[in-house]
């Protein structure tokens, strides 16, 4: 509902004639409804303020985190590398083992020749041909010093063919062990990475959470401020009606002591005139009957306790319903001489105009114990109310006359339950309703 609409319906459903104390209890539940309604904007802000935090904390840690990965995956990259350059040193180390091992065997295959040789000679009989084959003594050293060195020789490649092979069988677990220890960091690595992967996961749907909560306690508060900007001006237009009631009895009251003044004038001049008409009497009998039909005057009706009091004073010359083939919406009051309209109850002049049917005419709209009433009063001779005036119960309106379409003076006066319409379609009986 727009603020408008909600405003014109508030003005609608206040009846016109509410008391003042019901209109302050009406604007006090409402300063109770926007204090309640306050109270909500102020706990939605602060959800918002709340939520506002949360995302800021949570995006906080997905930076982190996300900090965290690049520094993994970096990591991971370099253990990666490191796995690498290590492979290639095992295939590197297992080539030189391949090499190694051929010299290994190639020595194994000399020494064994060796060994052949000399057992098919009978042991060491090449050393002693050797020996004994000296030309002089100085040859016989150098020869016994070659020999020893040979054998030393062998003796040292078979120590050196030892020591190469643990050496090998050494680096080559060593890089084993290497290899196998950044692999187990390589997939320590890559399990931390999806760990934090999934946080961010985590933590990017909890964001997605609280932006989605925040969006709806926005659209709520929104809600609510549209809600107090609604009674705000409900309480505005109920503090207009109570303004508007406090005038509106002021000129009642005004209008109820007018009334009473022309009521007492009126009695005055009924007096006098019933004084003047008793002297005349003793006249000729031509005056006596010309008087009456020029000064001859009616009191204004007696105010009557009720909702509505009798507007005009006279005898009641045609009723409510049929007549002559037609239907008579109203009552014909009869009087000659000067006779005063007055309005039947409290209420505010909706229009009074001539109209070619009605002559002058009045109406007037009147709001009693919550239903709304017209009232009509035509072929006035003239009225002294204007459109929008507001007038009491008993103050003159007119005078009676016979404007229009009249056949007589006489007042036509018609009582409408609701607004007047052109059909006369909710026009009542004022008889029973309307003391006569």
């Amino acid at each position: 509902m727009s603020l408008a609409a909600g405003v014109g319906l508030l003005s609608i459903a206040q009846p016109a004639n509410a008391s003042i104390n019901d209109m302050e209890n009406k604007k006090h539940q409402i300063q109770q409804k926007r204090s309640n309604v306050q109270s909500g904007i102020n706990k939605a802000e602060a959800a918002i303020k709340n939520l506002q935090g949360q995302q800021q904390s949570v995006a906080g840690k997905i930076k982190n985190l996300t900090n965290l990965i690049n520094e993994t995956t970096k990591e991971i990259n370099e253990k990666t590398d490191k796995i690498s350059e290590t492979k290639v040193e095992i295939a590197e180390l297992r080539k030189e083992i391949e090499i190694v091992k051929e010299r290994m065997a190639q020595r194994e295959a000399l020494l064994k020749e060796r060994a052949r040789a000399m057992q098919a000679s009978g042991g060491n009989a090449d050393y002693l041909e050797v020996l004994l084959g000296s030309k002089s003594f100085g040859d016989f050293l150098e020869r016994v010093n070659a020999v020893a060195t040979i054998m030393d020789a062998d003796q040292e490649i078979l120590r050196q063919q030892e020591e190469d092979k643990k050496k090998l069988e050494s680096d080559q677990k060593q890089l084993e062990t290497k290899l196998s220890d950044l692999e187990k960091m390589l997939s320590d690595l890559q399990a931390m990475k999806a760990q934090q992967k999934k946080q961010v996961s985590q933590l990017s749907a909890l964001m997605t959470q609280l932006k989605h909560k925040e969006d709806e306690t926005h659209s709520h508060k929104m809600d609510l401020k549209e809600q107090e900007e609604l009674l705000s001006a409900q309480e505005s237009s109920i503090q207009q009606a109570i303004n508007l009631e406090k005038t509106r009895q002021a000129e009642l009251a005004a209008a109820r002591k007018r009334a009473a003044e022309e009521a007492r004038q009126q009695a005055a001049l009924a007096a006098r005139q019933a004084a003047q008409q008793k002297a005349s009497q003793k006249t000729e009998s031509k005056a006596v009957q010309s008087a009456p039909a020029q000064s001859s005057s009616a009191p204004a009706p007696a105010v009557s306790s009720g909702s509505f009091t009798r507007p005009a004073a006279g005898t009641l010359s045609s009723n409510f319903g049929a007549r002559w083939g037609t239907k008579h919406m109203g009552v014909d009051i009869a009087g000659p001489g000067y006779i005063p309209i007055v309005a039947a109850a409290d209420g505010v002049v909706s229009r009074a105009y001539t109209s070619s049917s009605y002559g002058n005419v009045v109406f007037i709209s009147h709001s009693i114990n919550g239903q709304v009433y017209t009232t009509v009063y035509a072929h006035m001779q003239s009225f002294s109310v204007s459109t929008g005036q507001v007038v009491a119960k008993g103050q003159q309106i007119g005078v009676m006359g016979s404007t229009g379409q009249s056949t007589g003076q006489h007042l036509h006066f018609e009582l409408h339950k609701g607004s007047w319409n052109a059909a006369k379609s909710n026009a009542v009986n004022p008889v029973g309703i309307v003391p006569f």
